[in-house]
């Protein structure tokens, strides 16, 4: 049989500054890289035109075409990723798995079942930081202590950031991949077919870096990267924007540093990966939760202009502006009084660029019920956020073109009505918990 290194392509789908792949290929063992399509991931998927799915196959051809420079390919599979192993364990002789690290709950258990698994095969089971610039325990309070408010540790961050500033890795220039050609099952041989939706550019110019701030709360201005999603699964290097970053733009560092931010409390506070609020006493807000209005909210027919265009773009592109998230999130949940917990579900089912970490750290920055939240008693009002940043209405003419038509439905609820009920709703339950 033949001996072979294993890098196991999951949230890294590049070649470019991979580190878990710079150190497979360091070794002198020909490496195999391989991608899984985890059933167990994808069954939850409502949509088989999932556009993230369709993200991933189109990212994976890609990695085929730079992998045939080098005289290989990538094997993709189809199955529990523990099968997978033992599948591939009878064809070769494994010497060593590499992989970089994921934080996510599920992403925890499988790893921890292929790590016992390797271990009783005498495999070398090797893990690497990728995804995050800083994780883990590598950013404390001084009691050593995991922060719970964006800005200190964001100062933090940047401290560490001097002291041991950001070193990419030459992965791209390494070439000691074990001849193969590529094997890449079709979307339609894993139960799915091809998103309609568009996928944004892994590119873009340092002038929109240098107007981030001016711009970002602008949703009818392109003003944002969209790279979002190329973060999301790793088909760009968090390294590598941080470099652009410096010098340029604090405000756009500091959306790359959120994203450390929310890993590092998804690692210190687990439960909230099992639907908690971080504080606990968010949990017995008395909701509403009543599913014509979710139904309403989700469509894009609530009768206020802004949340509707919000929802509308959300559906039509797997994408929304950062600012309009927090305006359909705020509204939701304190208009409505919808548990954020269905914002963050629906959200999670059509964002292209979903995030369990970030996602759900949002909706509970909204909801009041998260880490640095926003105050419970600040309730967005979304004709205001509209004076504010969409004044023209460009961007709502272009999502809700009948907003002024006889068609186009009356508010679901009065603003000052909602925002009375929400704050009694809120007290009364934050006083008895």
């Amino acid at each position: 049989m033949v001996k072979v290194s294993i890098f196991w392509f999951r949230r890294d789908l590049r070649l470019e500054d991979n580190v878990g792949l710079f150190h497979a290929l360091s070794g002198n063992t020909p490496v195999l890289p391989i991608f899984i399509f985890d059933p167990l991931i994808l069954n939850k998927l409502n949509f088989k035109s999932d556009a993230r799915v369709h993200f991933i196959h189109q990212s994976l051809l890609h990695l085929s075409q730079k992998l045939a420079t080098k005289s290989s390919g990538i094997q993709v599979f189809y199955g529990e990723p523990l099968a997978i192993f033992e599948k591939i364990e009878e064809k070769y002789e494994i010497e060593s798995i590499y992989s970089n690290h994921d934080y996510e709950k599920y992403a925890h258990e499988r790893d921890s079942k292929v790590a016992d698994w390797a271990k009783e095969k005498n495999i070398q089971f090797h893990h690497y930081k990728d995804q995050a610039v800083f994780e883990k325990d590598e950013v404390l309070t001084g009691q050593n202590t995991p922060y719970t408010v964006f800005t200190p540790y964001s100062r933090k961050w940047k401290e560490k950031l001097q002291i041991s500033p950001i070193e990419s890795v030459d992965s791209e220039n390494r070439s000691n991949y074990f001849p193969i050609e590529s094997h890449i099952p079709s979307l339609k041989e894993i139960g799915f077919s091809e998103s309609n939706i568009s996928f944004p550019a892994d590119s873009f110019n340092d002038e929109l870096i240098r107007n981030y701030q001016s711009l970002r709360d602008f949703p009818a201005i392109p003003g944002t990267s969209h790279l979002s999603v190329h973060l999301r699964f790793g088909t760009i290097s968090i390294r590598s924007l941080v470099k652009k970053a410096l010098g340029k733009s604090d405000t756009w560092l500091n959306e790359l540093i959120w994203r450390d931010f929310y890993f590092n409390i998804l690692y210190h506070f687990p439960h909230i990966s099992l639907s908690k609020s971080f504080r606990k006493e968010y949990d017995f807000i008395q909701w509403r939760n009543n599913e014509v209005e979710f139904e309403a909210w989700k469509n894009g027919l609530t009768g206020y202009p802004i949340v509707d265009a919000g929802m509308r773009e959300l559906n039509t592109t797997g994408f929304m502006h950062n600012r309009v998230r927090m305006i359909v999130a705020s509204f939701l949940v304190k208009h409505l009084l919808i548990d954020w917990r269905w914002g963050e579900a629906y959200f999670a089912e059509k964002l292209l660029d979903f995030d369990f970490s970030a996602n759900n750290g949002g909706w509970q920055w909204a909801s009041g019920s998260g880490c640095d939240a926003a105050p419970y008693f600040r309730v967005f009002n979304p004709y205001l956020q509209t004076q504010k940043f969409d004044k023209d209405l460009v961007y709502i003419k272009k999502w809700v073109p009948e907003f002024q038509d006889f068609t186009y439905p009356s508010p679901i609820v009065d603003h000052d009505f909602a925002r009375k009920r929400v704050l009694e709703v809120y007290k009364t339950a934050l006083s008895k918990n």
